[in-house]
């Protein structure tokens, strides 16, 4: 089967599910519908990325810190994997992008702006496709380890975050899908969404 390129993203607050959709919606294209997947992650596995999973766990980094280091991140896990990937005709599944940075760091601190954020970022691809996973914080949080934590996971924070996503998600025209449901069926969502992408 022949298509052009395509990248997505599935986003959300901390516990939503990205991960495992991701996993799984790369497998399905993969495996049942034969197309070339790239999946991929951020914090990216860059050397940047290591630094950034360390400091994800630690108070202590001002927030200006963090956005700084994910955008050094993202330049170099675009140019250098995302965009070959695409250039290359692959399906590029990312969990998290963008979306994650404009969120978080502009809700850690009144003096970081979305459009700061934006303006680190400026020499980014952006996705095609951008998936939201919603969910409400307090189940997200039940299916994390508490010993795992990172410095953004409690229920609070995570309520500003997640209303902070679906605002974005009208504004933006993003898919807003419910995570809060049985695997399967959730994933099944995900599926018909990127397929229909694919047909249009």
């Amino acid at each position: 089967m022949t298509h052009k390129s395509l990248f997505i993203v599935l986003d959300g607050i901390d516990g939503c599910g990205s991960t495992t959709h991701s996993q799984l919606l790369a497998a399905f294209l993969e495996h049942k519908k034969h197309f070339k997947v790239h999946l991929t992650y951020e914090p990216s596995k860059s050397e940047i990325g290591k630094i950034l999973r360390k400091f994800l766990k630690n108070k202590e980094i001002p927030p200006t810190t963090d956005a700084l280091l994910f955008a050094a991140d993202r330049d170099l896990h675009y140019h250098n994997e995302i965009k070959k990937k695409l250039d290359d005709g692959f399906i590029v599944i990312s969990d998290r992008y963008i979306e994650s940075s404009i969120i978080y760091q502009s809700i850690q601190s009144d003096k970081i702006s979305i459009e700061w954020i934006k303006e680190l970022n400026k020499f980014i691809g952006y996705p095609d496709l951008t998936i939201i996973l919603d969910i409400e914080p307090k189940i997200a949080l039940a299916r994390k380890n508490e010993k795992y934590l990172e410095k953004f996971e409690d229920t609070s924070f995570l309520d500003k975050v997640r209303k902070l996503y679906l605002s974005r998600a009208i504004n933006e025209g993003y898919h807003v899908i419910s995570s809060d449901d049985i695997i399967e069926y959730v994933q099944e969502k995900i599926q018909k969404t990127v397929l229909d992408m694919l047909n249009s």
